[in-house]
């Protein structure tokens, strides 16, 4: 039997199925970007497709840990953006 891969959110901190979260990356140019496909390099932090997960995560600055970087909030708005569009 294959092992299905599971991510944490980092908002409401639950194990999950890779595919069931969104994939958030930072690339070596430290730009930030939405991994609809889960193959970007770079480094990744997975989020719940849930406005509460996220805000969550705004409110501690767990994207900003993450990714260890101040983070405009435009990245913020473009993640409500395809969060709330699902």
């Amino acid at each position: 039997m294959k092992k299905i891969p599971e991510r944490t959110c980092i908002g409401c901190n639950q194990k999950k199925e890779k595919r069931e979260l969104i994939r958030i990356v930072k690339n070596k140019n430290n730009e930030i970007s939405i991994d609809k496909t889960g193959k970007m390099q770079g480094r990744g932090a997975y989020i719940c497709d849930n406005i509460d997960c996220l805000e969550k995560a705004i409110k501690a600055k767990r994207l900003e840990r993450a990714f260890q970087m101040k983070l405009d909030e435009q990245i913020y708005n473009n993640l409500r953006g395809v969060i709330i569009d699902k």
